[in-house]
């Protein structure tokens, strides 16, 4: 463990700084038109890498993944030499579907003819393999491939052949979080929620924390979103991300004498809350005060992934917007990944992944995220898959601030239709939302980064 000064990255911009933008307008119709929709399979969503879903559910020779996306559907299977093969899910003979959830098996069987097509793709067998004048198809055919590659424990593929490779995709992010084992976390809750909202609410969402005093007021007592203290970056590839301070705003109180869960983050170090002299001292030195507890105790408390993580790994709050359709925050104890994807046909739908992920830590049983009240029992999640309807259905999930982001949603999509729809008067610190859709616009026009 170090406790080295973290510098920005030479790659990153200024993420407060317009003057680095083209300007270019921001369209309501991008979130509701069909064409426009239409127009985004081919140039964006064909392009990009995607998360197929985690390493740790390909553990075994056959172990297999299916990740439905719009149009398409694409297997990730673990390979019998332990490398993983990307295919299109759909038989070489006539196009029939291979399978329709994750699973495991030692080939693929379509259900139509009987083609088996092994877990290289190849075809192994067939029926009535002397009745084609073009030859026998065992050992000859195979299956369409996608590119596939992992990081941060996560399964990527991408559908284009052009496309960059993954490090570079991703490029400066894995550099970023290096000093972190993501592979080693537990996804102790795996949610799918559908929503009547375009895809883009979530890019132009998590891309400013401009909203979070007004939406999420239970952040700011212990995350300091203040963004005179905050670092704003913006990436050559399109990524976007902020580092916020792991310590209370000083500008958002809480009632006097209301219990301060600040207080609690100090105690779990062995650092005495009532020991400073006012709300300043507590704020701004017991910052300092938990980085050298969480260096001097990460053995001893048993927290081993700690490791490798500098000071602020320790304790800031990094949030990062992998462009177009993808949001993590790596904190010290936990991994959250977010993922959006269109609707197949519906502009004005969606689908949004939570994945919280958290480190096993010895004599711990339950995870509970800083932002969040309620605890998670400390074991591999099961897909839970809700329609977001009213939001009757998610109230369990009240606790948690994407909970409140999901209430915005109704009153945004309306929005988008209204005539009252002006350009964005942006904030500095809403630069990125206009840097996201600037580098949609690039990918729409045939020009994506990195290309």
């Amino acid at each position: 463990m170090t406790n080295e000064v973290c510098m920005q990255h030479a790659l990153a911009m200024d993420g407060k700084d317009p003057s680095l933008l083209r300007g270019d307008p921001i369209s309501q119709e991008r979130y509701y038109c069909p064409e426009f929709m239409a127009r985004e399979w081919g140039c964006l969503w064909t392009k990009i890498w995607h998360i197929a879903g985690r390493e740790k559910q390909l553990e075994q020779a056959g172990d297999y993944i299916v990740h439905d996306f719009v149009r398409e559907s694409v297997i990730i299977v673990k390979q019998r030499d332990g490398s993983l093969k990307g295919f299109y899910n759909a038989c070489g003979h006539r196009a029939q579907r291979l399978t329709w959830q994750d699973g495991s098996q030692a080939c693929f069987t379509c259900p139509y003819h009987g083609w088996k097509w092994g877990l290289d793709g190849v075809l192994e067998d067939c029926p009535d393999r002397d009745d084609f004048p073009q030859g026998d198809p065992v050992g000859k055919l195979k299956l369409n491939e996608v590119r596939v590659d992992t990081w941060a424990g996560l399964v990527w593929y991408t559908m284009d052949d052009q496309a960059p490779d993954l490090m570079k995709y991703l490029e400066p992010t894995p550099e970023l979080y290096k000093n972190h084992q993501f592979d080693k976390t537990i996804r102790v809750n795996w949610l799918r929620v559908a929503l009547d909202t375009n895809w883009k609410f979530w890019s132009d969402n998590f891309n400013e924390s401009y909203h979070t005093r007004t939406v999420h007021p239970q952040v700011p007592p212990i995350i300091d979103q203040d963004h005179f203290t905050s670092r704003y970056e913006m990436f050559p590839m399109g990524h976007n991300r902020i580092v916020q301070m792991g310590r209370p705003s000083l500008r958002d109180r809480l009632p006097e004498g209301e219990p301060h869960p600040f207080d609690d983050m100090l105690r779990v170090w062995d650092i005495d809350p009532d020991k400073y002299p006012d709300y300043e001292t507590k704020a701004m030195q017991g910052w300092r005060d938990l980085k050298a507890a969480k260096r001097a105790l990460w053995r001893e408390k048993g927290h081993l992934h700690y490791e490798h993580l500098n000071d602020e790994d320790l304790t800031e709050s990094p949030f990062q917007v992998l462009f177009p359709n993808v949001a993590i925050a790596p904190s010290a104890d936990s991994f959250l990944v977010w993922r959006w994807e269109p609707h197949p046909t519906d502009p004005q739908k969606c689908f949004f992944d939570q994945w919280t992920m958290a480190y096993p830590i010895e004599g711990m049983d339950e995870f509970v995220n800083r932002t969040a009240v309620n605890p998670i029992e400390l074991t591999e999640a099961e897909l839970d898959f809700r329609e977001y309807g009213n939001g009757e259905s998610v109230l369990d999930y009240s606790d948690q601030v994407v909970f409140q982001d999901w209430q915005l949603t109704p009153g945004q999509t309306t929005g988008w239709h209204s005539k009252g729809y002006q350009e964005p008067y942006l904030a500095a610190q809403e630069t990125r939302v206009r840097r996201f859709h600037e580098v949609l616009n690039d990918y729409m026009a045939g020009n994506p980064p990195g290309r």
